[in-house]
């Protein structure tokens, strides 16, 4: 799998478009390998095949994109289109999300985005809570700009540490985004736990 996600964004002008693609998509529909595909272009980048600058760049419009065709679809259809879309497990991420987006605002924008179908659940929550736009987007380019640049550092030094092997810097940066992601959870977990013992 992840030679595919080098192969596909293999160096070329269309890398860019490829990794803002990704992002976007992701930021709205859940499944797509954004981190994995924002990590192998930075290991591309510290090989000199892409520019580090540019995928950072690419990446986090693309989130940013991705993250307000979200927020806009649950401003404009709401509950009624939560009520189709998250279903079963899915509904309690949604749910999840509204209680802490009234609870916490700025904060969980920027945490969710670390958070795959967080993201998405927390920015559809924002929509259909009706926070401002003005206010949304200010936050969320922030999330955005963090989460990119992080995603693609990971992989650039990754590759640079292992630049006979470049794999292994993808492998090793991609451990190390799972690491922080699963971080983040573990403490959302017990620190939920610790407000329901009080």
């Amino acid at each position: 799998m992840f030679q595919q996600i080098v192969d596909t964004i293999s160096g070329s002008a269309w890398s860019y478009a490829i990794v803002f693609g990704v992002a976007a998509i992701d930021a709205f529909f859940p499944l797509v390998p954004s981190e994995a595909t924002v990590i192998a272009a930075g290991v591309l980048a510290a090989s000199g095949d892409l520019h580090i600058t540019l995928v950072i760049l690419a990446a986090s419009i693309g989130a940013l994109c991705g993250d307000n065709v979200s927020y806009w679809a649950g401003r404009i259809f709401g509950e009624r289109f939560a009520e189709k879309v998250f279903t079963g497990s899915r509904r309690a991420h949604y749910d999840r999300a509204h209680r802490l987006v009234e609870e916490r605002g700025a904060y969980i924008i920027l945490v969710a985005r670390f958070i795959p179908l967080g993201r998405t659940a927390v920015t559809f929550a924002c929509g259909s809570l009706d926070w401002p736009w003005h206010r949304f987007i200010r936050f969320d380019a922030i999330a955005a700009s963090i989460w990119a640049s992080y995603a693609a550092l990971l992989g650039y030094f990754g590759g640079k540490t292992f630049e006979d092997a470049p794999w292994k810097g993808l492998l090793a940066a991609f451990a190390l985004a799972l690491l922080v992601t699963g971080t983040i959870e573990l403490v959302r977990h017990l620190r939920k736990r610790h407000a329901q013992s009080e």
